[in-house]
């Protein structure tokens, strides 16, 4: 009937663990199967983090709720197995993360067309779970609700185009009409007037109301008993035990209605709850809240023809009609009591009820469901207008990639006469932290660049920073040792003899950069005087990123002053330490020069693409070529954006890499990696790298989340799994503005090349 869709994925929780939402997957995923038999249907099951458990076969992976790596892991499942559409049960609460934030991830990734059934519609949400709402509805292609009220919802408060919306009730199983008193022997209340109520237990149920409504009711029919069916909900129980139901049994004795409240205290089979549905003569829900979009007992007691008095939640409120039920007031015991009265003082309108709500419920069976949901998802598989998840146009001789313009106002924030501060809290600079060479030097380097491309500040102010990063510099160096101190106290004091090879190997690379780009002569001058007095130093260093920083500044100075000879001399020997471990570590399974990959990543195949191109030496140039492809490709999602090793915990070699937390200097790194290889072979293939490391920037990321700040200029400080760090310190801010330097620059030059030819 089905044919075009062979393979089904159903994301949810599902039995045996213990919610409503696993109930409802299982139930949906069961009637689809049996609704199309060709059709290959599978689940994703997510687990709680409190236990596993023993699925059925049609479980094929299991994600974990807190694992963030979990869920990207399940798009990989997902992807591979070639599934035409993917049916996603949404909660809030059983996904991980801010507001669930986790399954976002997994959208992200997921290649097939989406159909998200919205089991909770918030009109009035939080900050996160409207972000985590906005982006679930952009990334799902049908949305699923249960209630018209959900629809329209949808509508107003988010937005949603009517044409992506399908209103698909709320299955149930189809089971006979029958006469309650068939099945009440054998639960022990034969004689007797039933009021069910089912479901987990929880303090969201509105039990004690119907608890209190018991004396009114029970004077007028002393033969009454209230069946209160289901356990306590898990989560609930771990968090406080038995407590709530404890409460509600004491409730029962205060009011004196003790013998007349019987608690099943299981989470009973589905045949069992047929059976208990089926002896009652009433099914109450007094739950005390009206935003509840859907009931999954309520539907099932109303399918299966039991008269229904209930409060007006909005679920209740479409479903049940005068003719079908009772409507009463939300907690208010008196209207409760009052509406069940009506029912047991007129049994002939109560069995009236039973049968007009069990006719209009054989839509709602599990098999007319099942084939509204197959409609949906053959809808969304043949429109599969999925949303695109570049950030920009391509790069393309006929069109200009749009680029943001420089601004320098966080800049200007961050710096006083002394330096620019490390750190920042949110967009204020952190006093704390003061200063260091690495962020010095890095500034430096901006200044340098930016003023012919496009930044707000005057040629005057951009020279007055410069001044004030390359006199921080000047005072970091010991000039009888040649080495950089790094870290400075906010009153100016040093806070070590010297600081690290890392830091040491940008310095010289920001005084390579000013000795040869400055406009200024008394900048330039103490440029060349404080690279030549601290380039010696590199040879003693250990650290891979020391030598390919040294390199970076001496590429810069040798296109300026090509026959200076300690220049040449040093890059010759760096080019061969780099060379040298990559011949002790790489292999074919690992083609990288340590057994690691930690911090600022590509700027060791950058520093040998500059090298090897420039000298020429065409091993060092293959050696940085093959490794930042390989880079490239580990760094590279199935969905298309940028992923960097994370820096909670990196990757070692035959170990599990760290997705989080994302730093922007690896975005800044493959940046400008990916355009020195591009002017080193010609490729536009490494442009179309450049721009999707430059994308993670702007929101092409894991999170989709931007961490540039265009208001300001300011780059927030990485990408956690749930959210991004808000500071926008030194580092993050520089390593953004240096990227779009450097985006200009490439595209300047690409446009130049299409006018000339």
């Amino acid at each position: 009937m089905y044919p075009e869709l062979k393979r089904i994925a159903f994301l949810g929780g599902h039995t045996p663990r213990r919610c409503g939402i696993a109930t409802f997957t299982s139930d949906l995923h069961e009637a689809v199967a049996a609704a199309s038999p060709s059709t290959d249907c599978m689940v994703a099951a997510i687990n709680d983090h409190q236990q596993r458990y023993v699925y059925p076969k049609s479980v094929r992976f299991e994600l974990e709720e807190r694992d963030p790596g979990s869920y990207r892991r399940a798009a990989d499942y997902l992807n591979f197995n070639n599934v035409d559409v993917l049916s996603i049960q949404h909660e809030f609460g059983i996904f991980g993360g801010p507001a669930g934030s986790y399954l976002l991830g997994l959208l992200r990734e997921v290649k097939m067309p989406v159909v998200t059934t919205l089991h909770t519609i918030l009109t009035t949400p939080d900050i996160p779970q409207r972000k985590v709402m906005d982006e679930l509805i952009r990334r799902s292609d049908r949305l699923v609700v249960m209630a018209q009220k959900g629809a329209s919802i949808l509508r107003e408060v988010y937005g949603v185009d009517n044409g992506k919306i399908d209103v698909i009730p709320h299955g149930i199983p189809d089971v006979p009409l029958v006469d309650a008193d068939v099945y009440k022997e054998q639960f022990g209340v034969g004689g007797r007037f039933v009021i069910l109520t089912f479901g987990l237990l929880g303090p969201g149920k509105g039990i004690e109301y119907a608890i209190r409504a018991l004396p009114s009711i029970v004077a007028r029919h002393p033969e009454v008993v209230y069946v209160v069916l289901g356990a306590t909900h898990p989560h609930l129980v771990a968090r406080e035990g038995e407590s709530y139901r404890l409460g509600l049994e004491r409730l029962a004795e205060d009011y004196g209605v003790k013998e007349h409240v019987i608690f099943h205290n299981r989470f009973v089979s589905a045949d069992d709850l047929k059976e208990f549905i089926s002896a009652a003569d009433i099914y109450l829900t007094p739950y005390p809240n009206e935003a509840q979009i859907t009931s999954g007992t309520l539907a099932q007691a109303f399918g299966a023809g039991r008269a229904v008095v209930s409060t007006p939640y909005w679920h209740a409120q479409e479903l049940i009609t005068p003719e079908t039920g009772v409507l009463v007031k939300a907690r208010d015991s008196e209207s409760i009591a009052d509406g069940v009265l009506q029912l047991l003082d007129d049994p002939e309108r109560m069995g009236a009820m039973r049968t007009r709500a069990y006719e209009q419920a054989r839509a709602m069976t599990w098999p007319n469901v099942a084939a509204s949901y197959l409609q949906s998802f053959n809808h969304a598989k043949a429109d599969q207008r999925r949303v695109s998840r570049s950030a920009f146009a391509g790069w393309t001789l006929a069109s200009r990639y749009d680029l943001p313009e420089l601004r320098m106002d966080h800049l200007f924030r961050m710096t006083d006469g002394t330096g620019i501060f490390q750190h920042a809290c949110y967009n204020v600079p952190n006093y704390n932290e003061g200063y260091c060479t690495d962020d010095n030097a890095r500034a430096l380097i901006l200044c340098c660049r930016s003023d012919e491309h496009g930044g707000r500040a005057s040629h005057a102010n951009l020279d007055a920073l410069l001044s004030t990063y390359l006199a921080f510099m000047a005072a970091a160096i010991n000039r009888d040792t040649g080495r950089f101190r790094n870290f400075m106290a906010h009153d100016r004091r040093w806070l070590e003899e010297y600081g690290s090879e890392d830091s040491h190997g940008r310095a010289v690379w920001a005084l390579g950069t000013c000795a040869a780009r400055s406009r200024n002569d008394g900048h330039r001058l103490l440029s060349i005087e404080l690279y030549e007095r601290s380039l010696g130093v590199l040879e003693g260093f250990t650290s891979p990123r020391a030598w390919a920083a040294g390199l970076l500044g001496i590429s810069e100075y040798l296109r300026t002053f090509p026959g200076h000879g300690q220049s040449n001399e040093m890059r010759s020997l760096l080019v061969s330490k780099l060379v040298e471990i990559w011949n002790q570590s790489a292999d074919d399974d690992w083609p990288w020069f340590e057994q690691s990959l930690s911090y600022d990543n590509a700027r060791l195949p950058e520093a040998l693409i500059l090298a090897g191109h420039a000298i020429p030496d065409p091993e060092a140039l293959e050696i940085g070529l093959k490794a930042l492809k390989w880079l490239a490709s580990i760094q590279t999602t199935s969905s298309g954006h940028f992923r960097p090793v994370g820096s909670n915990g990196f990757y070692q070699r035959d170990g599990i890499r760290a997705d989080f937390d994302q730093q922007p200097i690896e975005a800044q790194a493959m940046v400008s990696a990916s355009l020195a290889a591009a002017a080193a072979t010609s490729l536009t293939s490494w442009k179309k790298e450049a721009k999707r490391a430059f994308e993670w920037f702007l929101g092409r990321n894991d999170l989709g989340l931007p961490l540039y700040d265009p208001r300001t200029g300011g780059c927030c400080d990485g990408l956690h799994p749930d959210r991004v760090n808000s500071n926008q310190g030194a580092e993050s801010t520089l390593a953004f503005a240096i990227s779009l330097v450097d985006m200009h620059q490439a595209e300047e030059a690409f446009s130049a090349s299409v006018q000339s030819a």
